[in-house]
């Protein structure tokens, strides 16, 4: 192996698309990643010339970068290994390169998902730090009313999770409905948070990534983000670098 200009495994792993840095180290903690036959150590560095494999299949970086936007219906499982989930994202998506989700959405949800085999781009747009915005219209099963916004706009505390949500824009947009942007992606938070005001959400759907708009897609549909929208997607999750 090249230690001295290799790059660390996880990074490795993310740059193939396989997953992001962080799942990365759980797989290799785990003792599903192999380098040359061996069981890879966390924060070891691999070079062009190492045999990479995952849960024994052999993984390679690949050059051109494939990013798409989804509609995911209710039903799908972001995941793509649950043995328990009757439908997963693995399982629906069938694209002659393999890609993966960057950031997930809740079964009861649908909405916008992005697709890629960038493990960049996975890392910087489901890390919180880097505040990149996510869009969503909801619907709750009790009237949004002008307390109802302050609150949920201010940021909620969350008994389950013993932390209190970042400040955030809702505007009303009916009785019932609301449009909410979020730079965080807490699990279920947005139903978590209608939970802490004693209602509970009926309907999810997001709508934006950064600047991917779900737009006309129908639910089950895909289509590649390329030229100006991919240049300026890349441009906003770089702009703080």
């Amino acid at each position: 192996m090249q230690e001295l200009d290799g790059i660390r495994i996880n990074k490795y792993l993310s740059s193939s698309g396989v997953c992001s840095r962080r799942n990365a180290d759980i797989l290799v903690s785990e003792g599903r990643v192999e380098v040359n036959g061996v069981k890879a150590a966390p924060g070891m560095k691999v070079g062009p010339d190492d045999i990479i494999t995952v849960n024994g299949k052999q993984i390679t970086v690949k050059n051109e970068k494939v990013v798409l936007a989804y509609y995911k219906s209710k039903g799908i499982t972001v995941t793509e290994k649950d043995k328990f989930a009757q439908n997963k994202i693995s399982d629906v998506i069938k694209y002659p390169e393999r890609v993966t989700y960057a950031g997930r959405l809740d079964k009861e949800s649908e909405g916008l998902l992005i697709l890629t085999n960038d493990g960049d781009l996975i890392n910087r747009l489901t890390s919180p730090k880097y505040f990149h915005e996510k869009e969503y219209q909801v619907k709750i099963n009790k009237e949004v009313t002008p307390d109802f916004i302050k609150k949920m706009s201010s940021g909620i505390y969350l008994k389950e999770l013993n932390i209190t949500t970042r400040p955030c824009v809702v505007n009303k947009t009916g009785k019932f409905t609301f449009n909410i942007v979020l730079t965080q992606g807490v699990n279920r938070q947005i139903r978590r948070m209608c939970k802490e005001l004693n209602c509970y959400v009926t309907s999810l759907k997001r709508v934006r990534i950064a600047n991917i708009l779900l737009a006309n897609l129908k639910i089950g549909e895909f289509r590649k983000i390329e030229g100006i929208e991919l240049q300026a997607l890349y441009n906003v999750i770089h702009k703080d670098c």
